[in-house]
């Protein structure tokens, strides 16, 4: 901790929404509650922010966002950002800088380049799945082995990035879950279902996120549990298919989409059971909170995250194969029919308040920041 330079940068594209995005904001506050003096760098300027940063953490807005025109645009864009973001190196001196995500962790590495300061390069997304340039992936094979540490949410994850980056010994730390949870805009009150049952999924309308495969599925289960009905809150570019899908299928009556909300607590409280359906994920933080809230949660095993969260038969289900709806369909059965099952998974489920508590994993992060290695 220092009055006289700046403790902890994190550098990140945007706070526009997203799960990165929210854990950036949430490590800001975390360290500037213990007393660190801490910024927190972007792109874009603050009016396009969906999460508020703590009071005194310090935000610098660089301005450079945007799409570039061509190859040669592209360069450019990306040099003038790594400009702007090395002379804010070289006037705050950070002792720490952590780079969020990879285009994030990238900049991060190469502007504090042969400044007197640690450098945390950060993956939150499975390399795989990542719709990355082929330019940026040049980066990340180049710059992360320069960097002092390299950190991914999942093991699976790590081992990819230790296979595929030579020089790369990742390490694991995960999300921590936020709890208890607190309301932010917009509030939208879940609508009265007495004598009803209420599945519930969250996510970004995106076609990773399996919300086509869940529709499938809860057509197969709308005749069998009438008095279920399902809500996928969240936002994105997949809305009109997934409203077209819903309509195909019968389900209108059933099935509501009411877009994203901020008060997530009232949403868990007024479900009874969580689904998620992606074909892939990080580390996903509404899997951890609908834990937390005490829900019940049944989840596809892709690669990398529910594993790592879910304990397969103690406080949820797991389901395999990827993407295949019966098989949903089959497990979400199970539990709608079995309110004692559900209970016994919910019990077990609040475990992730300690298991993936900010303490515990705010710990590791110290002890990247100081140098130890955690795993």
């Amino acid at each position: 901790m220092s009055t006289s330079r700046l403790d902890l940068m994190i550098v990140i594209h945007s706070l526009r929404g997203g799960g990165a995005e929210r854990v950036a904001v949430d490590m800001a506050a975390y360290w500037q509650a213990r007393g660190y003096q801490v910024a927190v760098v972007t792109q874009t300027g603050a009016e396009q922010d969906a999460y508020a940063l703590a009071e005194g953490v310090q935000r610098h807005a660089l301005g450079l966002a945007g799409n570039s025109t061509g190859p040669l645009g592209a360069v450019w864009g990306n040099l003038r950002r790594y400009w702007g973001l090395r002379r804010l190196v070289r006037r705050l001196r950070p002792r720490v800088v952590l780079g969020m995500m990879t285009r994030g962790s990238v900049l991060a590495v190469l502007a504090a380049r042969g400044r007197a300061c640690r450098v945390v390069a950060t993956e939150h997304t499975h390399p795989p799945i990542q719709r990355l340039p082929e330019l940026w992936q040049r980066l990340r094979r180049r710059t992360y082995p320069q960097a002092d540490a390299v950190v991914a949410l999942t093991q699976g994850t790590a081992q990819w990035l230790d296979a595929h980056l030579p020089g790369v010994r990742a390490q694991v730390i995960p999300n921590s879950v936020r709890w208890p949870l607190e309301d932010g805009a917009p509030v939208i009150a879940p609508a009265p279902n007495p004598g009803r049952h209420r599945l519930l999924a969250v996510g970004r309308l995106h076609a990773v996120k399996g919300f086509d495969c869940l529709l499938r599925a809860f057509a197969q289960l709308s005749r069998i549990h009438p008095d279920w009905d399902l809500t996928i809150l969240g936002e994105g570019a997949e809305r009109a298919a997934l409203e077209a899908l819903r309509d195909e299928l019968g389900l209108r009556d059933r099935v509501a989409l009411p877009g994203r909300v901020g008060n997530m607590a009232a949403w868990y409280a007024a479900s009874d059971l969580y689904v998620l359906s992606s074909q892939a994920e990080g580390l996903s933080n509404t899997l951890l909170e609908a834990m937390a809230s005490g829900l019940p949660c049944v989840a596809f095993d892709c690669e990398t995250g529910p594993r790592e969260i879910i304990r397969d038969g103690i406080d949820g289900v797991l389901v395999r194969p990827v993407q295949d709806a019966d098989a949903l369909a089959h497990q979400l059965a199970n539990l709608m029919a079995d309110p004692a099952l559900r209970t016994r998974y919910a019990a077990r489920a609040v475990d992730v308040r300690d298991r993936f508590s900010a303490a515990r994993i705010m710990a590791l992060w110290e002890q990247v920041f100081q140098g130890r290695r955690v795993n």
